[in-house]
């Protein structure tokens, strides 16, 4: 009893120790600080410490408590030796409760006392290594006391009474637990959905009924009082239709209160997913703060917005990019103290972190107040590695983004913080697989701000579903400008390419149009030939008119990451789960008008792209529609080889696992010619229905190919000692080697 009482007390201290850090590193890096407050921050953080038994955080808070009661009087002066000892002191008290198990940690590292008795000139501290630097007003001398209590002799005032809290109960749940639940009310609403047609069934039977009761009294109407069996037949024929009536609305009715309560669930399970940003992003602050320390470098940061409930998984995807950003700004930003009083700057370099919104869109800023970029020092590493041609223009903004770049650095040598040119670049991927971008851009009066701009939610997001050679895509609903349908033969036509113009007057502009249906390397299929459906989309590179074969509608969707394999990265941003389970791939508009820009096309979204089809062979057997069976207990896996074969000319069918495929084969609902299986599934895995296969005459030369994420020298050898035909790994999937290898098979 006594611990869980303890567990119960150190979960609600991990809230509060947290609210008072948070308040007194507000108050450094405020121009008018209440010093009373951030005094009663430290007491009670010391009180707070010792009802929970951790002598180490009471100590230093204690010496917090004192030295912030000399600056509240006036009698210390919190300079920036003070200001670095203070923020030393927080991170040494954030890392020693995270570190935290059963209620035991690590040992307290001595320097936060230390450096904390220095500034409180107390006996037996030494006093700070370097040159001497102006005096700072001395505070009172006060004797080291073993206890943590205030001395008689300097007697600490009462501290203000403490606010009062509001009631509120806070539960701690795991990160899993939550996600969890978000699939499961993900997974119901996609029950709820496959129900519908019972419910249209159910109102069939009811009209079905009522044109029975119809038909029953028109024939006992004509057959007159003496055939009373024809209105005895009529009168049941009646009932059975109000009851078919009445049950098909009870079933309406309660298939709309179901789906009422499932939304109901599934927006609570999502805001569950929702944490304050500081709750990931608050220790790369310590950690940068650490790194100057190592550096013998004077930072000041500061955090903004980190109050604001952020999904949990956009978060930890940003964690690591704004690690890489933030050493990328100590180390590009940082300029020697003569230098910054030169500039009228402070001598410490200013580094910050700020989450905010932007209408709909989740905004994440890294700035610093140094130099700003060094244009020169970027086009020459950019004409170094051939990323700009001789002659190519060099405008800041191309120069800007540049530095995404793998591999691209301006530093002059590598060094523990950078150099090294990947940072920049894990911050693009890292937005790109959230389905935003990120700007890198000069601030105003001096520094330079590295900008993500992300959807608000990483889990579900507004999509635009369209179609492009009869296959579902969709689009980011932030990026779409315009939906049109215009009359082709009254726009204007270019070097064989469709002009949309958009705006009036003066203003118009004119933007090739883009199909989308041709980048896939596919035919396209006009719902109306005549008629040009065309989505206008914002990009960092201005708008892209896109056309399309159907538009569908515009509604919140399920998003999963993209395909690890299969798709094309540089047009692919996730993917969207339907209602029914049924998977689209999520288009990226930046790789859109990349590729739309470079004319190029084709690429493994799922299809074969022109290059592919004139270079690949395939079956002859594909034209008589050879049929696949496809296993794979992954959706988005089984779609996206469906939908390669079928472009391939196969006809393909599915199923879920080794066991579904071994009796879909026995029962031999239809001929299969091969068969491509995934090897780790429930149930039967590859390697079961292989042995399987090969142990029953009837299927024991069927080619089969296994086609895994295991590629390990075991599992393959594994895999043809069974009697695969052919092994091929997902990681290094390309899907002309698969062809090419069925082809050969059949």
């Amino acid at each position: 009893m006594a611990e869980d009482i303890r567990k119960l007390l150190l979960a609600a201290f991990d809230v509060e120790h947290r609210e008072h850090v948070t308040a007194i590193r507000g108050a450094l890096g405020s121009a008018t600080p209440d010093w009373n407050d951030v005094f009663r921050r430290a007491h009670s953080l010391k009180g707070a410490a010792r009802a929970v038994d951790l002598p180490a955080v009471e100590a230093v808070a204690h010496r917090l408590e004192t030295l912030f009661e000399g600056v509240r009087t006036g009698a210390t002066a919190l300079d920036r030796e003070a200001a670095n000892a203070v923020h030393l002191v927080l991170d040494r008290i954030e890392s020693y409760v995270a570190g935290l198990t059963d209620g035991a940690g690590p040992e307290m590292p001595p320097d936060a006392l230390a450096a904390l008795g220095r500034l409180l000139d107390l006996p037996g501290e030494a006093p700070p290594p370097g040159p001497a630097s102006a005096p700072a007003p001395s505070p009172p001398a006060m004797p080291a006391a073993p206890s943590p209590t205030p001395s008689p002799a300097a007697p600490a005032p009462k501290p203000a009474p403490e606010p009062a809290e509001a009631s509120a109960a806070i539960l701690r749940v795991p990160a899993d637990a939550v996600e969890a639940l978000a699939r499961a009310s993900h997974d119901l609403a996609s029950t709820l959905a496959g129900q519908a047609p019972a419910a249209d069934g159910l109102a069939r039977l009811a009209r079905l009924a009522r044109d029975l009761r119809l038909g029953a009294e028109t024939l006992a109407a004509g057959a007159g009082a003496e055939r009373p069996e024809w209105r005895a037949f009529a009168a049941r024929a009646d009932a059975f239709a109000r009851e078919a009536a009445d049950l098909s609305r009870r079933q309406a009715s309660a298939t709309s209160a179901v789906e009422g309560a499932a939304t109901r669930v599934r927006a609570a399970a999502e805001r569950l997913a929702l944490v304050p940003a500081e709750t990931v992003l608050a220790p790369l602050a310590r950690s940068l703060r650490e790194t100057a320390r190592e550096q013998g470098r004077e930072v000041d940061i500061d955090l903004r917005g980190l109050d604001l409930p952020v999904e949990r998984g956009t978060l930890q995807a940003l964690k690591d990019p704004l690690l890489h950003a933030l050493r990328n700004a100590l180390s590009h930003g940082w300029e020697a103290p003569e230098v910054r009083r030169a500039a009228g700057k402070p001598e410490a370099l200013g580094l910050g972190l700020a989450v905010a919104v932007q209408g709909s869109r989740l905004q994440v800023t890294v700035f610093d107040d140094g130099p700003g970029p060094d244009l020169a020092r970027i086009e020459a590493a950019a004409r170094a590695r051939g990323l700009l041609g001789p002659a190519a223009a060099a405008d800041p903004e191309t120069l800007l983004r540049l530095v995404f770049e793998p591999g691209f650095s301006t530093a002059e040598a590598v060094d523990t913080l950078s150099g090294r040119g990947y940072g920049l670049s894990v911050a693009a991927d890292a937005a790109r697989q959230l389905m935003g971008s990120v700007r890198l851009e000069p601030r105003d009066p001096a520094g330079t701000a590295l900008i993500f701009s992300l959807p608000l939610s990483a889990a579900r997001r507004s999509l635009l579903l369209v179609e492009a050679a009869g296959r579902s895509y969709a689009l980011p609903g932030g990026a779409v400008e315009r939906l049109l349908r215009l009359k082709r033969g009254e726009l204007p036509v270019a070097m064989g390419r469709t002009i949309l113009r958009l705006g009036e007057g003066d203003a118009a502009t004119s933007h090739p149009v883009t199909d989308l249906a041709a980048m896939l390397g596919q035919s396209a299929d006009p719902a109306d030939p005549g008629m040009l459906t065309a989505v206008v989309l914002r990009t960092r590179g201005g708008r892209l008119a896109l056309s399309v074969d159907r538009l569908h509608d515009v509604r919140p969707f399920l998003v999963l990451p993209a395909p690890a394999f299969g798709a094309d990265p540089g047009l692919i941003a996730g993917t969207a789960v339907l209602h029914g389970d049924v998977p689209v791939l999520v288009l990226d508009p930046e790789g859109i008008a990349v590729r739309a820009l470079a004319g190029a096309s084709g690429g493994s979204l799922g299809t074969m792209g022109p290059a592919q089809r004139s270079t690949t062979p395939v079956s002859p057997r594909a034209s008589a529609r050879a049929t696949i069976l496809v296993v794979d207990d992954s959706i988005t896996t089984r779609t996206l080889e469906k939908g390669i074969l079928e472009a391939a000319g196969y006809r393909v069918v599915v199923c879920v696992d080794g066991q579904d495929a071994l009796e879909r084969l026995r029962a031999e609902i239809e001929p299969v010619d091969l068969v491509l299986a995934d090897v780790e599934m429930p149930r039967l895995d590859g390697f079961g229905l292989l042995k399987a296969l090969r142990a029953d005459e009837r299927f024991a030369r069927l080619p089969t190919i296994l086609m895994t994420s295991r590629g390990d020298a075991a599992d393959v050898a594994r895999g043809l000692d069974l009697g695969a035909d052919a092994y091929l790994t997902k990681q290094k999937f390309d899907q002309r080697q698969l062809l090419d290898t069925i082809g050969q098979l059949l």
